[in-house]
């Protein structure tokens, strides 16, 4: 079996790519999706669904009221990043130094296609759909406002779902299953204060910049000596800020950096062992090290009684081509809602044909066959789930 749109979905499909096509020209970074959201619940107001905007500052909220019955979230992001585009195409972004380089255009499309099917399905559903359209996934944590301000309740969602284009998976591929499926990532600031000097005169200083050399090296094998190697780990200094000329010895470095674990036992380890490493080095150098240590979006955990709905509804599109999610150490604030309610992230492959295209570059797109596929999929679970 190959790949079979539902035709409901077919019928829409070039409205579905236009949706696409508008978003993605005119993109918006986080909590700034103002004409984003407007977009957005236009369309929502135009199928006849209940609006609410400004949820987590500019979120969108459309629920589908069809009576007494479970209540399903279905989630799509809707930020960009701070990219400037490089594409040729016709849709390129007219915001200079933003771009659609992650997908979420194309989420907001595929799940505004698919609630323009289901809110004509309203008398054969029994039960209540909640479109969320979530701003801020890209590292500000938009989904913890959105549930802050209740979007999880009134009424009460009993399962949630969202589905990630993933251009590391071909068209006609969707990625599903339970258990962790994104990393944690934490973020970490450490600053190193030494005593500053000539370059040629280094007897008297403490060199933070060697100090700095010293960690960085340190901090490696946290991950090649403190976590199993059959456990997916990674530790990454990202910035080192300091020093002032050629021929001064520096008194401060800052390094930046972050941690991805898939376990809670490793997250707590790696920061354990960096306050070690980092005390231990402050004593050997004679110098002070502070490290500032912040949790960031936990591991996206899928639950396995959502993830077997998501397989089956997949299957019925894309056939023999539902497999197990192709992993990264990325992450996702899909993650705080999965941690409240059951449900499932999932993925749908959306290479470009013949390219090799990876999320947040500067030049990123997708095949948009794999539109209809995402919102095919969205329908087929609502009718699974909400069907009289």
């Amino acid at each position: 079996m190959g790949v079979v749109i539902h035709k409901d979905i077919q019928s829409i499909g070039n409205e579905i790519i236009s949706n696409r096509r508008h978003l993605h020209k005119n993109p918006e970074l986080g909590f700034q999706e103002v004409d984003t959201a407007s977009f957005i619940a236009k369309e929502l107001n135009e199928m006849g669904l209940d609006v609410e905007e400004g949820v987590g500052k500019t979120g969108v909220i459309g629920v589908l009221d069809c009576g007494k019955g479970p209540c399903i979230g279905l989630r799509a992001d809707m930020d960009a990043l701070p990219i400037q585009e490089v594409g040729n195409h016709d849709y390129k972004s007219l915001n200079d130094g933003v771009m659609h380089a992650c997908g979420h255009d194309g989420h907001v499309a595929m799940l505004l296609g698919a609630a323009k099917i289901i809110a004509k399905q309203i008398k054969d559903l029994k039960g209540v759909v909640k479109f969320i359209f979530q701003p801020a996934e890209e590292g500000l944590g938009g989904a913890r406002l959105m549930i802050e301000d209740g979007v999880l309740e009134n009424p009460k969602i009993d399962e949630i779902y969202g589905i990630h284009l993933w251009n590391y998976q071909p068209f006609g591929t969707v990625g599903v299953q339970s258990g962790a499926v994104l990393a944690a990532a934490d973020e970490f600031l450490i600053t190193i204060k030494g005593k500053g000097g000539h370059g040629g005169a280094p007897h008297g200083t403490v060199d933070a910049i060697v100090i700095a050399s010293h960690l960085i090296t340190a901090l490696q094998t946290i991950i090649s000596r403190n976590t199993n190697p059959l456990e997916s780990t990674a530790l990454s200094i990202g910035i080192i800020d300091g020093g002032y000329n050629y021929n001064i010895i520096a008194d401060e470095v800052v390094l930046k950096g972050t941690a991805r674990s898939y376990t809670e036992e490793n997250r707590n380890m790696i920061f354990e062992r960096i306050k070690e490493i980092s005390s231990g080095l402050s004593v050997s150098f004679s110098a002070d090290i502070e490290v500032d240590y912040h949790d960031g979006y936990p591991i996206t955990v899928n639950n396995k009684d959502q993830s077997e709905k998501v397989k089956i509804a997949a299957s019925n599109v894309v056939g023999d081509g539902v497999q197990p999610a192709y992993l990264t150490m990325g992450a996702e604030d899909m993650s705080y809602y999965l941690q409240k309610v059951p449900g499932c992230f999932f993925f749908i492959g959306s290479a470009p044909v013949g390219e090799t295209v990876p999320h947040h570059c500067s030049h990123f797109d997708i095949n948009e066959d794999a539109l209809l596929v995402g919102s095919s999929i969205w329908l087929e679970m609502v009718e699974r789930l909400l069907k009289r």
